[in-house]
Protein backbone atom coordinates (compact mmCIF):
# COMPACT_ATOMS: atom_id res chain seq x y z
CA UNK A 1 0.00 0.00 0.00
CA UNK A 2 1.26 3.52 -1.20
CA UNK A 3 0.82 6.12 1.91
CA UNK A 4 1.16 9.45 1.43
CA UNK A 5 1.24 11.79 4.38
CA UNK A 6 -0.05 15.46 4.59
CA UNK A 7 1.09 18.26 6.79
CA UNK A 8 -0.03 22.19 6.48
CA UNK A 9 3.96 23.36 6.65
CA UNK A 10 7.30 22.16 8.93
CA UNK A 11 8.42 25.26 10.54
CA UNK A 12 8.99 23.78 13.93
CA UNK A 13 8.25 21.45 16.38
CA UNK A 14 4.74 21.42 18.09
CA UNK A 15 1.65 19.21 18.96
CA UNK A 16 0.86 19.21 15.45
CA UNK A 17 4.04 17.98 14.54
CA UNK A 18 4.04 15.23 16.99
CA UNK A 19 1.25 13.56 15.75
CA UNK A 20 2.89 14.05 12.58
CA UNK A 21 5.45 12.00 13.68
CA UNK A 22 3.87 9.60 15.16
CA UNK A 23 2.16 9.00 11.43
CA UNK A 24 5.67 8.68 10.22
CA UNK A 25 6.83 5.94 12.32
CA UNK A 26 4.02 4.15 11.37
CA UNK A 27 4.48 4.50 7.94
CA UNK A 28 8.47 5.02 7.13
CA UNK A 29 8.15 4.18 3.41
CA UNK A 30 5.59 7.27 3.34
CA UNK A 31 6.21 9.96 1.00
CA UNK A 32 5.27 13.50 3.09
CA UNK A 33 4.11 16.56 1.28
CA UNK A 34 3.85 20.29 2.68
CA UNK A 35 3.58 23.74 1.97
CA UNK A 36 6.77 24.66 2.84
CA UNK A 37 9.74 23.17 5.11
CA UNK A 38 12.68 24.52 6.86
CA UNK A 39 15.19 22.01 6.96
CA UNK A 40 16.35 20.87 10.65
CA UNK A 41 13.19 22.57 12.23
CA UNK A 42 11.54 19.41 12.86
CA UNK A 43 12.73 16.08 14.58
CA UNK A 44 14.94 13.76 12.83
CA UNK A 45 12.00 11.19 12.31
CA UNK A 46 10.26 13.86 10.15
CA UNK A 47 13.48 15.06 8.35
CA UNK A 48 14.10 11.65 7.25
CA UNK A 49 11.25 11.56 5.45
CA UNK A 50 10.75 11.85 1.56
CA UNK A 51 9.85 15.43 2.19
CA UNK A 52 7.64 17.33 -1.00
CA UNK A 53 7.11 20.80 -0.88
CA UNK A 54 4.58 23.38 -3.12
CA UNK A 55 5.92 26.31 -5.25
CA UNK A 56 5.33 28.50 -1.87
CA UNK A 57 8.44 27.17 -0.70
CA UNK A 58 10.97 29.50 -2.91
CA UNK A 59 8.40 32.73 -1.83
CA UNK A 60 10.07 35.44 -0.01
CA UNK A 61 9.67 35.65 3.71
CA UNK A 62 7.83 32.24 3.46
CA UNK A 63 9.66 31.58 7.05
CA UNK A 64 8.63 34.20 8.71
CA UNK A 65 5.40 35.71 6.64
CA UNK A 66 4.07 32.93 6.04
CA UNK A 67 0.30 34.19 7.38
CA UNK A 68 0.38 36.31 4.39
CA UNK A 69 0.07 33.79 2.45
CA UNK A 70 -3.08 32.26 3.14
CA UNK A 71 -5.16 33.00 0.16
CA UNK A 72 -2.12 31.03 -1.81
CA UNK A 73 -2.48 27.80 0.21
CA UNK A 74 -5.79 26.36 -1.32
CA UNK A 75 -3.83 26.83 -4.74
CA UNK A 76 -0.86 25.42 -3.48
CA UNK A 77 -2.07 22.25 -1.66
CA UNK A 78 -4.58 21.63 -4.87
CA UNK A 79 -1.50 21.69 -6.91
CA UNK A 80 0.41 18.47 -5.89
CA UNK A 81 0.01 15.52 -8.09
CA UNK A 82 -0.64 12.20 -5.42
CA UNK A 83 -1.51 9.70 -8.33
CA UNK A 84 -0.67 6.09 -7.72
CA UNK A 85 -0.87 6.96 -4.04
CA UNK A 86 -4.14 4.38 -2.20
CA UNK A 87 -4.15 6.12 1.18
CA UNK A 88 -3.83 10.06 2.31
CA UNK A 89 -3.56 10.70 5.46
CA UNK A 90 -3.90 14.57 6.16
CA UNK A 91 -2.97 16.42 9.49
CA UNK A 92 -4.65 19.37 9.28
CA UNK A 93 -5.76 22.87 11.23
CA UNK A 94 -5.47 25.12 7.99
CA UNK A 95 -5.41 23.69 4.32
CA UNK A 96 -3.72 20.36 4.20
CA UNK A 97 -6.69 18.80 4.33
CA UNK A 98 -7.96 20.31 1.08
CA UNK A 99 -5.61 17.73 -0.79
CA UNK A 100 -6.83 16.20 -3.97
CA UNK A 101 -6.92 11.91 -3.25
CA UNK A 102 -6.47 10.34 -6.71
CA UNK A 103 -9.51 8.18 -8.02
CA UNK A 104 -9.81 4.79 -5.97
CA UNK A 105 -7.69 5.99 -2.90
CA UNK A 106 -9.27 7.01 0.74
CA UNK A 107 -8.09 10.19 2.33
CA UNK A 108 -8.27 10.17 6.04
CA UNK A 109 -7.94 13.82 7.68
CA UNK A 110 -6.71 13.71 11.14
CA UNK A 111 -8.17 17.65 12.04
CA UNK A 112 -6.64 19.66 14.68
CA UNK A 113 -9.05 22.40 13.95
CA UNK A 114 -10.80 23.44 11.06
CA UNK A 115 -8.91 26.29 9.55
CA UNK A 116 -8.98 29.03 12.81
CA UNK A 117 -7.55 32.07 10.67
CA UNK A 118 -10.83 32.33 8.91
CA UNK A 119 -14.02 30.99 11.43
CA UNK A 120 -13.50 31.71 14.95
CA UNK A 121 -10.23 33.03 15.57
CA UNK A 122 -10.26 35.67 12.72
CA UNK A 123 -9.98 38.46 14.69
CA UNK A 124 -7.44 37.15 16.68
CA UNK A 125 -5.30 37.23 13.79
CA UNK A 126 -6.52 39.64 11.62
CA UNK A 127 -8.07 42.37 13.67
CA UNK A 128 -7.02 45.18 15.92
CA UNK A 129 -4.69 48.27 15.92
CA UNK A 130 -1.60 48.35 12.98
CA UNK A 131 -3.39 45.61 11.46
CA UNK A 132 -5.20 47.40 8.85
CA UNK A 133 -3.11 46.13 6.14
CA UNK A 134 -4.04 42.17 6.75
CA UNK A 135 -7.57 43.09 7.80
CA UNK A 136 -8.67 45.03 5.03
CA UNK A 137 -7.70 42.27 2.35
CA UNK A 138 -8.48 39.31 4.82
CA UNK A 139 -11.85 40.29 5.06
CA UNK A 140 -12.74 40.18 1.38
CA UNK A 141 -11.23 36.95 0.82
CA UNK A 142 -13.17 35.52 4.15
CA UNK A 143 -15.85 34.44 2.21
CA UNK A 144 -14.25 32.94 -0.26
CA UNK A 145 -11.77 31.21 1.98
CA UNK A 146 -14.81 29.74 4.06
CA UNK A 147 -16.20 28.66 0.66
CA UNK A 148 -13.08 26.63 -0.31
CA UNK A 149 -12.85 25.58 3.16
CA UNK A 150 -16.15 23.90 3.15
CA UNK A 151 -16.22 22.65 -0.59
CA UNK A 152 -12.90 20.82 0.30
CA UNK A 153 -13.76 18.89 3.17
CA UNK A 154 -15.87 17.01 0.33
CA UNK A 155 -12.62 15.04 -0.38
CA UNK A 156 -11.85 13.99 2.75
CA UNK A 157 -13.82 10.13 3.07
CA UNK A 158 -12.82 10.10 7.11
CA UNK A 159 -12.59 12.69 10.06
CA UNK A 160 -10.88 11.92 12.66
CA UNK A 161 -11.09 14.86 15.75
CA UNK A 162 -8.43 15.61 18.08
CA UNK A 163 -10.85 16.74 20.89
CA UNK A 164 -14.85 16.68 21.46
CA UNK A 165 -14.20 20.47 21.21
CA UNK A 166 -12.79 19.70 17.20
CA UNK A 167 -15.41 17.22 16.69
CA UNK A 168 -18.23 19.75 17.40
CA UNK A 169 -17.03 22.21 14.99
CA UNK A 170 -16.27 19.77 12.01
CA UNK A 171 -19.76 18.84 13.05
CA UNK A 172 -21.04 22.85 12.47
CA UNK A 173 -18.91 24.27 9.89
CA UNK A 174 -18.65 20.68 7.43
CA UNK A 175 -22.04 19.15 8.34
CA UNK A 176 -19.47 15.68 8.90
CA UNK A 177 -19.29 13.03 11.59
CA UNK A 178 -16.00 12.16 13.20
CA UNK A 179 -14.16 9.85 15.30
CA UNK A 180 -12.35 11.48 17.95
CA UNK A 181 -8.84 10.19 19.31
CA UNK A 182 -7.16 12.57 21.46
CA UNK A 183 -3.58 13.19 20.62
CA UNK A 184 -0.53 11.95 22.00
CA UNK A 185 2.24 12.75 24.88
CA UNK A 186 5.32 10.84 24.99
CA UNK A 187 4.97 9.56 29.00
CA UNK A 188 8.34 7.79 28.79
CA UNK A 189 10.00 10.86 27.94
CA UNK A 190 7.91 12.92 30.38
CA UNK A 191 8.24 11.40 33.29
CA UNK A 192 9.33 12.36 37.38
CA UNK A 193 13.18 13.59 37.43
CA UNK A 194 13.55 13.92 40.94
CA UNK A 195 13.84 17.97 41.21
CA UNK A 196 13.01 19.66 43.53
CA UNK A 197 9.57 22.08 43.14
CA UNK A 198 11.05 25.94 42.95
CA UNK A 199 9.03 29.10 43.59
CA UNK A 200 8.14 30.02 40.05
CA UNK A 201 5.09 29.14 37.52
CA UNK A 202 5.47 28.41 33.99
CA UNK A 203 3.82 28.94 30.77
CA UNK A 204 5.16 26.79 27.57
CA UNK A 205 3.77 27.63 23.81
CA UNK A 206 3.99 29.67 20.91
CA UNK A 207 4.10 33.58 21.61
CA UNK A 208 1.23 33.57 19.18
CA UNK A 209 -2.00 36.15 19.95
CA UNK A 210 -4.58 33.39 20.64
CA UNK A 211 -2.39 31.93 22.86
CA UNK A 212 -3.28 34.64 25.55
CA UNK A 213 0.19 34.58 26.85
CA UNK A 214 -0.77 38.29 27.74
CA UNK A 215 -3.22 37.07 30.20
CA UNK A 216 -0.89 35.73 32.03
CA UNK A 217 1.97 39.14 31.96
CA UNK A 218 -1.11 41.03 33.04
CA UNK A 219 -1.67 38.46 36.05
CA UNK A 220 1.53 38.20 37.25
CA UNK A 221 2.49 41.85 36.71
CA UNK A 222 -0.23 42.03 39.46
CA UNK A 223 0.63 39.35 41.64
CA UNK A 224 4.56 39.22 41.85
CA UNK A 225 4.98 36.00 41.51
CA UNK A 226 8.14 34.76 39.34
CA UNK A 227 6.90 33.55 35.84
CA UNK A 228 9.01 32.08 33.32
CA UNK A 229 7.66 31.71 29.49
CA UNK A 230 9.40 29.24 27.42
CA UNK A 231 8.55 30.18 23.65
CA UNK A 232 8.82 32.35 20.77
CA UNK A 233 6.62 34.01 18.35
CA UNK A 234 5.12 37.43 16.78
CA UNK A 235 4.02 38.21 20.43
CA UNK A 236 7.32 38.21 22.21
CA UNK A 237 8.66 41.61 21.88
CA UNK A 238 5.11 43.41 23.03
CA UNK A 239 5.28 41.09 25.62
CA UNK A 240 8.60 41.71 27.00
CA UNK A 241 8.18 45.41 27.30
CA UNK A 242 4.76 45.37 29.07
CA UNK A 243 6.20 42.44 31.51
CA UNK A 244 7.86 43.25 35.22
CA UNK A 245 11.04 42.07 35.69
CA UNK A 246 9.78 39.07 38.08
CA UNK A 247 8.69 37.87 34.20
CA UNK A 248 11.36 35.82 32.41
CA UNK A 249 11.53 34.88 29.13
CA UNK A 250 13.37 31.76 28.24
CA UNK A 251 12.79 31.77 24.31
CA UNK A 252 13.39 28.63 22.39
CA UNK A 253 14.77 25.91 24.88
CA UNK A 254 15.13 22.37 24.14
CA UNK A 255 13.30 19.44 25.31
CA UNK A 256 15.09 18.18 28.13
CA UNK A 257 14.86 22.03 29.73
CA UNK A 258 11.22 21.93 28.76
CA UNK A 259 11.13 18.89 30.70
CA UNK A 260 13.54 20.52 33.66
CA UNK A 261 10.97 22.95 34.52
CA UNK A 262 8.19 21.47 34.61
CA UNK A 263 9.57 19.12 37.05
CA UNK A 264 10.74 22.44 39.06
CA UNK A 265 7.52 24.82 38.63
CA UNK A 266 4.72 25.44 41.18
CA UNK A 267 2.18 24.78 37.98
CA UNK A 268 1.68 25.52 34.86
CA UNK A 269 -0.75 28.04 33.72
CA UNK A 270 -2.45 27.42 30.30
CA UNK A 271 -4.59 31.19 29.97
CA UNK A 272 -5.76 30.65 26.18
CA UNK A 273 -8.13 28.40 24.99
CA UNK A 274 -6.85 25.32 22.54
CA UNK A 275 -8.12 23.00 20.22
CA UNK A 276 -6.88 20.66 22.56
CA UNK A 277 -3.55 21.31 24.09
CA UNK A 278 -0.35 18.70 24.52
CA UNK A 279 1.25 21.18 26.72
CA UNK A 280 -1.10 20.75 29.96
CA UNK A 281 -0.27 16.66 29.36
CA UNK A 282 3.11 17.04 28.97
CA UNK A 283 2.95 18.84 32.76
CA UNK A 284 1.07 16.80 33.95
CA UNK A 285 2.96 13.55 33.11
CA UNK A 286 5.48 15.16 34.94
CA UNK A 287 3.37 15.46 38.02
CA UNK A 288 2.83 18.96 37.44
CA UNK A 289 -0.70 20.66 38.12
CA UNK A 290 -2.16 22.56 35.69
CA UNK A 291 -3.85 26.21 36.22
CA UNK A 292 -5.91 26.13 32.55
CA UNK A 293 -8.69 28.53 31.39
CA UNK A 294 -11.73 26.35 31.76
CA UNK A 295 -12.64 26.30 27.33
CA UNK A 296 -11.78 24.14 24.65
CA UNK A 297 -9.96 20.95 25.00
CA UNK A 298 -8.43 21.70 28.57
CA UNK A 299 -12.09 20.38 29.54
CA UNK A 300 -10.88 17.36 28.56
CA UNK A 301 -7.19 16.58 29.61
CA UNK A 302 -7.66 18.79 32.97
CA UNK A 303 -9.50 17.04 36.30
CA UNK A 304 -9.77 20.49 38.25
CA UNK A 305 -9.85 20.93 41.40
CA UNK A 306 -13.63 20.85 43.01
CA UNK A 307 -15.32 23.60 45.80
CA UNK A 308 -12.16 25.37 45.00
CA UNK A 309 -13.26 27.69 42.74
CA UNK A 310 -17.13 27.54 41.64
CA UNK A 311 -17.63 28.37 37.63
CA UNK A 312 -19.52 31.28 36.51
CA UNK A 313 -20.47 29.12 33.34
CA UNK A 314 -22.07 26.06 35.58
CA UNK A 315 -20.18 23.28 33.64
CA UNK A 316 -20.54 20.32 36.44
CA UNK A 317 -18.20 19.82 38.65
CA UNK A 318 -17.04 15.92 38.82
CA UNK A 319 -16.73 15.39 42.84
CA UNK A 320 -15.34 11.16 42.17
CA UNK A 321 -12.32 11.91 40.23
CA UNK A 322 -8.71 13.28 41.75
CA UNK A 323 -8.13 17.12 40.54
CA UNK A 324 -4.71 17.46 38.36
CA UNK A 325 -5.40 21.14 38.34
CA UNK A 326 -7.78 24.10 38.62
CA UNK A 327 -9.63 25.89 35.91
CA UNK A 328 -10.56 29.64 35.56
CA UNK A 329 -13.56 30.06 32.95
CA UNK A 330 -13.58 33.67 32.51
CA UNK A 331 -10.45 35.13 30.07
CA UNK A 332 -9.69 38.28 32.13
CA UNK A 333 -7.16 39.04 34.28
CA UNK A 334 -8.89 39.11 37.61
CA UNK A 335 -10.53 35.78 36.77
CA UNK A 336 -6.71 34.39 36.03
CA UNK A 337 -5.54 36.67 39.25
CA UNK A 338 -8.55 34.43 41.52
CA UNK A 339 -7.42 31.04 40.08
CA UNK A 340 -3.81 31.82 41.03
CA UNK A 341 -4.37 32.73 44.52
CA UNK A 342 -6.98 29.73 45.04
CA UNK A 343 -4.06 27.76 43.65
CA UNK A 344 -1.83 28.79 46.33
CA UNK A 345 -3.90 27.86 48.77
CA UNK A 346 -5.01 24.40 47.61
CA UNK A 347 -1.49 23.34 46.36
CA UNK A 348 -0.94 21.14 49.14
CA UNK A 349 -4.13 18.67 47.09
CA UNK A 350 -2.55 17.77 44.68
CA UNK A 351 -0.73 14.39 44.27
CA UNK A 352 2.27 14.52 41.35
CA UNK A 353 1.83 10.78 41.12
CA UNK A 354 -2.01 10.65 40.41
CA UNK A 355 -1.81 13.53 38.29
CA UNK A 356 1.10 11.52 36.27
CA UNK A 357 -0.96 8.85 36.05
CA UNK A 358 -4.25 10.90 34.60
CA UNK A 359 -1.94 11.69 31.90
CA UNK A 360 -0.71 8.27 31.32
CA UNK A 361 -3.95 7.63 29.28
CA UNK A 362 -2.55 9.67 26.65
CA UNK A 363 0.40 7.94 25.86
CA UNK A 364 2.02 8.06 22.51
CA UNK A 365 2.32 3.94 22.23
CA UNK A 366 -2.41 4.40 23.03
CA UNK A 367 -2.58 6.59 20.18
CA UNK A 368 -0.60 4.77 17.73
CA UNK A 369 -2.12 1.87 18.57
CA UNK A 370 -5.81 3.55 17.66
CA UNK A 371 -4.99 5.42 14.68
CA UNK A 372 -3.37 2.39 13.45
CA UNK A 373 -6.35 0.08 14.42
CA UNK A 374 -8.91 2.74 13.06
CA UNK A 375 -7.24 2.75 9.84
CA UNK A 376 -7.17 -1.09 9.45
CA UNK A 377 -10.96 -1.19 10.11
CA UNK A 378 -11.55 1.58 7.93
CA UNK A 379 -10.05 0.24 4.69
CA UNK A 380 -11.08 -3.48 5.78
CA UNK A 381 -14.82 -1.81 5.50
CA UNK A 382 -13.83 0.20 2.27
CA UNK A 383 -12.85 -3.04 0.80
CA UNK A 384 -15.96 -5.07 1.96
CA UNK A 385 -18.32 -1.81 0.44
CA UNK A 386 -16.48 -1.76 -3.10
CA UNK A 387 -16.59 -6.24 -3.63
Amino acid sequence: MKVALVHDWLTGMRGGERCLEAFCELFPEADLFTLFHIPGSVSPQIESMRIHTSFLQGLPGIEKFYRYYLPLMPWAVGSFNLTGYDLVLSSSHCVAKGIRPPAGARHICYCFTPMRYIWDQFDTYFSGEGRWAQTVPMRLLRPLLKTWDIRSSHGVHQFIAISRHIQRKIKDYYQRESTVITPPVDTRFYSPTGESREDFFLVVGALSPYKRVDLAVEAFNELGYPLKIIGWGPEQSHLQKKAASHIQFLGFVDDEQVRSHYARCRALVFPGEEDFGIVPLEAQAMGCPVIALGKGGALETVIPETGSWKPRTGIPEDQTRKPTGLFFYQAEKDDLCRAIETFTTVESRFDAHTIREHALKFDLDLFKYRIRMFIQEYLKKSHAEKI
